[in-house]
């Protein structure tokens, strides 16, 4: 990948009076492909080339900002930019903790596994592959008798960077994906459900038949659901809807809600927030990962960070200016697209596995709520707060009984991390953000 373009940009910018600055550049290319029934419904192809330049002039106390991004990467339009981008940072604030970070940058790093060679993977087959999951999921039960689609997608990305300081460096990466989300009928009631694998490498995909396959035994099992009565007991989170909850947690540690005196754990540092089972870690070098690059969106090396250890919260995640806000390094969790400023978002965040099988929390729970699907986004970081519409399955007897849904799961964010007992050992990575089962001892759930 050529970084000719980000080269030139920062020496325009620097001739024209920028104090320092970085640029990115992003190439991707994407196909997706959806299907229902037997009709292929859509299919999309996708190219696009950003480049992305943020630059710094001097201004008393501090440092003003601009970010400018094109698609057009002629000479003339980057020259242009960049003259036009240093015009925009004279009309900024000045600000005492903007600029590049003072490094050490990325040096030499180890092939992260983050791309699949060769040609792009030509739309026949994923039409192939998304006809398998849409047939699979017909065939597996007479209730199932329609369905919202399946899909194959494949796209891959070249991020370049470069900065004044004299980091520059590129990656590649590719991802693949099928989905199927079918629906399912008894006595006149619907149900809908869905399952999907993602991963960088394609033959690394569930086959789509076992996709579909999955979705269907999904939307069956919650034929028949009833609503509950309001009460308090003991809930499992399947590592579907775990994972919603560790999205949760990964905006309360972020640098910029905990400077910003929005998180509810931004005064709790070295303290326990959680169950000494909960152990939560951040990687950005995950061989594979679907969160993993070899430097963040300021050529700082990503690393592998201790979030929550054994209950007690080690870490928050921080990019550089975030870090300076707190009075703490960056962890390398910088995130940017070519038009944005770097922001800080997880690269693969996840829940360490504990012992226990899933039928062994079931099992040992007695009577509760094994919840498998959440909706809505009903979470305060400000409080830790939380109220979500939820389905699952009822457990009596440490025996799945009854399918149910429109119940509502709520209670605290920090609560509920005190209050897990046990953590399952099936991790399923289905993104960047990965959980295994975890129960809780209480919690409050309100239906009828």
């Amino acid at each position: 990948m050529s970084l000719e373009g980000i080269e030139r940009a920062l020496a325009c910018a620097r001739a024209a009076g920028a104090h320092s600055g970085d640029a990115v550049l992003v190439e991707d290319a994407s196909t997706e492909v959806r299907v229902r029934g037997a009709e292929t419904e859509h299919v999309k192809q996708a190219r696009e080339r950003c480049l992305g330049l943020r630059l710094f002039v001097e201004a008393p106390g501090g440092l003003r900002q601009a970010i400018t991004s094109t698609s057009d990467l002629s000479p003339a339009a980057i020259d242009r930019m960049a003259r036009e981008t240093v015009a925009l940072a004279r009309a900024t604030a000045g600000d005492e903790h903007a600029g590049l970070p003072d490094g050490p940058f990325a040096a030499e790093w180890r092939d992260l596994d983050l791309a699949d060679p060769g040609d792009a993977v030509p739309v026949e087959t994923l039409v192939g592959d998304a006809l398998a999951a849409e047939q699979a999921a017909a065939r597996f039960d007479d209730r199932i008798v329609n369905s919202e689609g399946s899909s194959a997608d494949t796209g891959r990305t070249r991020v370049a960077y470069a900065n004044t300081a004299g980091f520059s460096g590129h990656y590649e990466r590719t991802v693949h994906s099928i989905s199927a989300q079918p629906i399912a009928e008894q006595d006149g009631a619907m149900q809908t459900d869905y399952w999907f694998s993602v991963s960088r490498h394609r033959h690394k995909l569930d086959d789509p038949a076992a996709v579909g396959r999955r979705a269907a035994e999904r939307a069956v099992a919650q034929l028949g659901s009833q609503r509950l009565s309001t009460r308090e007991c003991a809930v499992i989170f399947d590592p579907i809807t775990a994972r919603a909850l560790l999205s949760n947690l990964a905006a309360c540690v972020s640098g910029y809600a905990v400077y910003r005196g929005s998180s509810f754990l931004g005064e709790r540092l070295g303290e326990r927030i959680a169950s000494p089972s909960l152990t939560v870690t951040d990687d950005g070098r995950r061989p594979g990962g679907l969160g993993s690059k070899p430097f963040d969106g300021e050529g700082l090396p990503t690393r592998r960070t201790r979030v929550i250890e054994g209950g007690v919260l080690r870490s928050f995640l921080l990019d550089h200016y975030s870090g300076r806000k707190l009075g703490l390094a960056s962890t390398g969790n910088a995130s940017r697209s070519a038009g944005s400023a770097p922001g800080v978002a997880p690269t693969n965040l996840w829940v360490e596995p504990g012992s226990h099988s899933p039928d062994e929390l079931v099992q040992t729970m007695g009577s509760g709520l094994l919840v498998t699907r959440l909706f809505g986004h009903g979470f305060n970081p400000v409080t830790g707060d939380f109220s979500r519409g939820a389905a699952g399955v009822w457990i009596e007897n440490g025996e799945p009984t009854t399918p149910v849904e429109e119940i509502t799961v709520a209670g605290n964010l920090g609560d509920l991390l005190a209050d897990i007992d046990a953590v399952g050992n099936d991790l399923v990575w289905m993104g960047s953000i990965a959980a295994p089962s975890l129960r809780v001892s209480r919690l409050t759930v309100a239906g009828a």
